[in-house]
């Protein structure tokens, strides 16, 4: 199948298939396995978030060397990965691992010894038999990440896939259609969805502490991307860029350049693209701080709010460039009804640009970043790990409703839960594929230029015809979805 082929909506494929209840976090089929008996789990992507997926499904810690603004002062003389880890006895078997970065791929095998060894993923799908695997866990740039997960999802094995589950919007809508038809487990990245904050926050909207919510501001301080040279220094922006680099670099010796790219067109290699999170810049790659931290972010408002598909996004900001998303941005949303909570407006706020409500209240304003629900009641003001009801005043005898949303024994403790037990998952890809949607569509129209009108039935934009060529892309030649 296509990624740029029209797919049902979410509401119908949920309705129709029989794995309805894998597209709620529920496994179709309990594993017969003891639920002592360890997985054989596979690894795509093994440095930076795939080290840390490793330690955290694992128990066995990876050297991760430092990225960013901290990886000169902080990069060791030696490189300790070359050492092998201390024994330590994994909670679960790794029997594969995957990196189109040597170095990493080296980091990870000393630590597991007996698991094979790829650079391309595709090789190691054409020579593990389904037999030999319990779950994949994918953590490569975005823009593979569809192309890791749907082979997996076609064996019918359970997948935990980072953040954001795809580069563009047909890719999550095929991965979420696909994940409904294998009726596995499924997970996406998003750790914050797992704490306890955002439970307490979904339960109050939920319950109506603050009346019903019409508003919600999502306002996220991160400034990477386009942008002057003073404001990228200003904004402790990891990499100054305004345009491709018209001239060649030698990629380094530990890294498959080719496989890097993947579908993604081909481009020369420079040092503005790797390491990551430079990348996640380029529209080729990635979806800039959107589909990045939006997926943290936007998630709090999508559960509490119990929202689906936009009825439109409008988008306010920087002309939109060819290659390269922007630092800051403003885009907002309109939802319709559902059940019994009203139609309502999401805005997301990046970088430079803030609510009025943010940049007028004295309180507001303190708040580095957060989402505000503005209700008839009342305000709620949430971050990643506290919130509080506004004005404080008047909720200062409020008492607050028992809890209804069980705390999570941790998000990848859930992942490996949910396939031996049956338990759910919080972020199963039938919720996170509908939010990364979401998300893709934000930046669809910044790209646009301006609103876009969403017909989520028919995956169309229907008032700029031009824009529906930002849904999804061709791959690159010797690679495909399906």
């Amino acid at each position: 199948m296509s990624a740029s082929q029209p797919l049902s909506s979410r509401r119908q494929f949920i309705t129709r298939s029989a794995t309805a209840a894998a597209a709620f976090g529920f496994p179709a089929i309990v594993s017969s396995r003891s639920p002592n008996a360890k997985l054989n789990l596979v690894f795509i992507g093994v440095g930076g978030r795939g080290a840390g997926n490793i330690k955290d499904l694992t128990g066995i810690p990876l050297y991760t060397p430092p990225r960013g603004n901290n990886a000169k002062k902080d990069a060791p003389k030696t490189d300790a990965g070359a050492q092998p880890p201390p024994p330590l006895e994994p909670r679960e078997n790794v029997i594969a691992l995957c990196d189109v970065n040597g170095e990493n791929l080296d980091r990870a095998g000393a630590a597991f010894k007996g698991a094979k060894k790829f650079r391309d993923f595709r090789k190691l799908y054409d020579e593990l038999s389904a037999s030999e695997i319990d779950a994949v866990v994918i953590s490569t740039t975005e823009h593979t990440h569809a192309y890791a997960t749907l082979p997996a999802l076609l064996m019918k094995k359970p997948v935990y896939c980072e953040k954001p589950l795809s580069h563009n919007v047909a890719e999550a809508r095929l991965i979420t259609e696909a994940a409904a038809n294998a009726g596995v487990v499924t997970q996406m990245g998003t750790q914050i969805h797992g704490m306890p904050n955002y439970r307490r926050v979904v339960e109050l909207i939920q319950s109506g502490a603050i009346g019903k919510v019409t508003e919600a501001h999502v306002c996220v301080s991160r400034a990477w991307g386009l942008q002057s040279k003073e404001d990228a220094e200003k904004n402790g922006d990891i990499v100054f860029v305004t345009e491709r680099p018209k001239e060649a670099e030698t990629p380094p010796p530990y890294l498959d350049w080719d496989l890097w790219i993947g579908p993604a067109p081909m481009r020369p290699y420079h040092s503005v693209y790797f390491p990551g999170p430079k990348w996640y810049r380029w529209w080729d790659f990635g979806n800039g701080t959107m589909s990045d931290l939006g997926s943290h972010w936007n998630d709090l408002p999508f559960w509490a709010l119990k929202l689906d598909a936009p009825l439109s996004v409008e988008a306010f900001g920087p002309a939109p460039h060819p290659e390269i998303a922007p630092a800051s941005m403003h885009a907002v949303y309109e939802y319709g009804p559902r059940g019994d909570m009203p139609a309502c407006k999401v805005h997301w706020h990046q970088g430079a640009s803030k609510p009025d409500v943010w940049k007028n209240d004295p309180y507001i304003g303190k708040w580095n970043s957060g989402v505000l629900f503005i209700g008839d009641k009342g305000m709620l003001l949430s971050d990643y790990g506290k919130h509080v009801l506004l004005p404080e005043a008047d909720f200062k005898d409020f008492q607050r409703p028992k809890p209804f949303i069980a705390d999570s024994p941790g998000h990848h403790a859930e992942f490996l839960a949910a396939i031996k037990n049956g338990t759910p998952t919080g972020s199963p890809f039938s919720y996170a594929g509908p939010l990364t949607e979401a998300n893709h569509l934000g930046n669809v129209a910044h790209r646009a230029g301006g609103k876009i009108v969403w017909d989520a039935k028919a995956m169309r934009i229907t008032n700029n015809e031009s824009a529906n060529r930002f849904l999804s892309r061709v791959p690159r030649e010797g690679w495909k979805l399906g």
